[in-house]
C-alpha cells in the first residue's frame, strides 16, 4: 500500500444494488391474466436462476401457486418502457407496505409499459416481444431468506428456477451461430442504486472467454429438450 492508495471507509447503505440486470418476470394472474414485474435481483447458474423477491409481493405469490414464469430481459433501449411499471403492482386491493411508498394498481401491466405478450411454448404465462432475451421456466426449489430474524422471518424468498426454452433476438446472436450469445451486441438494461445504466465497451481482454460455452453445457439443457411445447 502506498500513500495514494484509497482507504475504505464504512458506511451503511439502505441498499446494497451495486448493478445487476433488470429482469421482466412475467406470471399468471389467479384470473389468467399475466402480470408483468420487473425485478433486480437475479443471477444465473447454467440453465437455472435465482430469482430474490419479496414473499408478500403479487409476483411472488403468482410463482408459488403456479410454478411457472418468464423471464424477459429488457435492453438498455427498453428503459423508459420498464420505468411505467414503477410503482405498479397486480394487487388489488395494493397492500399497506407498498401503498405506503406510492404503489398504485395496474391490471394491464403490458400496456401501460408498451409491450407485446406473445405466446410461449412451454409454460402459461406471456412473453415480452420486445425484450431481446426471454426465458421459460419453471420453479424447482424456494429457500427462504434472513430465516433466522425474527424481523426479517417469511418476508423474503430466493426462487431457484429451472430454464426450459431460450428464445433472442437475431441481432444478438453472434452471426453465423445457433447458440451463442454476442456480448459486444446484447446491451442489458442495468440497474444500480434505484438508477438505470447500459453497458459501454469491454474493458479489458478475458482470459475466461478462452473456455468455449459447450464446455459449460449441464444436463440441464437436454432436460429442456424433451419439454413438449403446448398445444
Amino acid at each position: 500500500m502506498t500513500s495514494e492508495t484509497p482507504l475504505h471507509q464504512p458506511i451503511e447503505p439502505g441498499i446494497l444494488y451495486f448493478g445487476t440486470p433488470v429482469v421482466l418476470v412475467s406470471t399468471d394472474n389467479e384470473d389468467s391474466t399475466p402480470n408483468l414485474a420487473p425485478i433486480s435481483s437475479a443471477f444465473w447458474l447454467g440453465w437455472r436462476a435465482v430469482l430474490g423477491i419479496g414473499a408478500r409481493a403479487h409476483t411472488a405469490r403468482n410463482l408459488l401457486r403456479t410454478g411457472e414464469a418468464v423471464l424477459n430481459l429488457p435492453c438498455d433501449r427498453l428503459a423508459a418502457n420498464v420505468d411505467r411499471l414503477a410503482l405498479t403492482t397486480g394487487a388489488d386491493p395494493v397492500p399497506p407496505g407498498k401503498a405506503e411508498r406510492g404503489y398504485f394498481h395496474v391490471a394491464d401491466k403490458f400496456a401501460r409499459a408498451g409491450f407485446t405478450a406473445v405466446a410461449s411454448e412451454t409454460v402459461g404465462p406471456p412473453r415480452v416481444a420486445e425484450c431481446p432475451v426471454a426465458m421459460e421456466v419453471v420453479v424447482e426449489a424456494v429457500h427462504p431468506v434472513a430465516d433466522r430474524d425474527e424481523r426479517q422471518r417469511g418476508s423474503i424468498l430466493a426462487v431457484e428456477v429451472r430454464v426450459q426454452r431460450v428464445f433472442v433476438h437475431e441481432d444478438v446472436r453472434v452471426p453465423g451461430s445457433e447458440d451463442h450469445i454476442d456480448p459486444d451486441r446484447w446491451r442489458p438494461l442495468i440497474m444500480s442504486f434505484q438508477k438505470f445504466y447500459g453497458l459501454g465497451p469491454q474493458v479489458h481482454p478475458s482470459t475466461l472467454a478462452r473456455i468455449p460455452e459447450r464446455l459449460y453445457r449441464g444436463p440441464d439443457i437436454e432436460r429442456a429438450r424433451s419439454v413438449p411445447a403446448r398445444a
